[in-house]
């Protein structure tokens, strides 16, 4: 049975689907394995340690994916590789279902069977195979790395004998899987590092990192959080005084680090305007939301614009800045994924539509869209 991995085409995308490492793997699960050529140039993997490990190099989309049972990429498939693909092969990657539903439509219009990384659902079995886990926690990182190299100062206390260096102070919002590594990250940098979410359980994540939690701490907040743990909608009159509370606190800090970030919707405002006139000039917000809109009005995608002496970053691919550790762990998500719905024994497809795993992550089936937020 073949795998195939095809090129990234889109503008600032480095990663790659696949490693060495998991090409060993794939093999040992009984496939044939065929790169397109250069497709780990971004993620520094040259074609010839690809066929070390058992690839075979493909010089096109065509040859690529031509036979091949189970395609892998990291974004969405372009038209003229949707084209190329034979009709009940299987395509895994990132889709963006919320956002590229017409790619969706492309791929079930071509008969293929597609699924979204980024629709894993979040159970223990899945945790190996949660691709925007292990994506968020590098984004993270190199948000504080990129505030750090844009800040005009040290982030650490210094005290030398020409006189005390103040340390930088860093205001993370949000404390998901970027926001804690965000504050890991800031701390070991020596910054004093603060952080604000609206769910309860994050207070104790916060503290135990060595941070100051910042909310509005009354008996609204405390019953904030189902008992799945997602946040519960909070009333207008908490929602002004936690506003309040955040925008007193924005005026002290000099890194800001918005990680609030919903699928198929308009990023939720957290740094107004207002907010960011009050900040002290040569300040930096690094917003992780700028691919839907910015947590910031000023946010502008992909770019890093100055309002009012405050740098704003906008990068909307910032795993890709790490493109090669990023594409190791994406690699091994999709290892696991396929481990999945390849039976071992024979080597053969082994889809079973009745997995949770399997029926969560699926968006096309038999030329269908499946997925149930995507219909209609």
């Amino acid at each position: 049975m073949k795998l195939a991995v095809l090129k990234e085409r889109r503008a600032g995308e480095a990663r790659v689907a696949v490693t060495p490492e998991t090409v060993k793997k794939l093999k040992a699960l009984g496939l044939d394995v065929t790169v397109e050529s250069a497709a780990g140039n971004g993620a520094r993997i040259a074609d010839a340690d690809y066929a070390a490990a058992g690839a075979a190099i493909a010089p096109d989309i065509a040859n690529t994916v031509r036979d091949a049972d189970i395609i892998l990429k990291v974004r969405g498939p372009e038209p003229d590789e949707v084209a190329a693909m034979r009709q009940g092969a299987v395509y895994v990657s990132l889709l963006a279902p919320y956002s590229e539903k017409d790619r969706i439509a492309q791929l079930a219009e071509r008969g293929v069977n597609a699924f979204a990384m980024e629709l894993i659902p979040r159970i223990s079995r899945a945790q190996s195979m949660d691709v925007l886990s292990s994506q968020a926690n590098l984004a993270g990182y190199k948000a504080v790395i990129d505030a750090a190299a844009t800040f005009g100062r040290a982030f650490p206390m210094m005290m030398t004998a020409a006189g005390t260096i103040a340390p930088a102070r860093a205001f993370i919002m949000g404390v998901g899987v970027a926001g804690l590594q965000a504050i890991a990250t800031a701390r070991r940098l020596g910054a004093i590092v603060s952080a604000t979410d609206v769910r309860p359980a994050t207070k104790e994540q916060v503290e135990s990192l060595g941070a100051t939690f910042v909310a509005v701490i009354d008996d609204e907040f405390k019953q904030a959080e189902t008992a799945s743990g997602y946040a519960k909608p909070m009333s207008a009159e908490y929602q002004a005084k936690q506003a309040a509370l955040v925008a007193e606190h924005i005026k002290k800090q000099d890194i800001v680090i918005t990680t609030a970030l919903i699928p198929g919707r308009k990023a939720p405002v957290l740094v107004t305007e207002e907010m960011v006139a009050t900040m002290k000039p040569g300040s930096v917000i690094v917003d992780l939301a700028a691919e839907q809109g910015g947590n910031c009005p000023l946010t502008r995608a992909d770019q890093v614009v100055e309002a009012q002496g405050i740098t704003i970053i906008g990068y909307t691919n910032l795993p890709s800045r790490l493109a090669v550790d990023s594409s190791n762990l994406y690699a091994r998500n999709l290892f696991n994924f396929v481990s999945l719905i390849v039976d071992k024994k024979t080597g053969a497809l082994a889809l079973n539509w009745d997995d949770e795993i399997v029926k969560g992550a699926g968006v096309t089936r038999d030329g269908q869209i499946v997925h149930p937020s995507l219909k209609g």
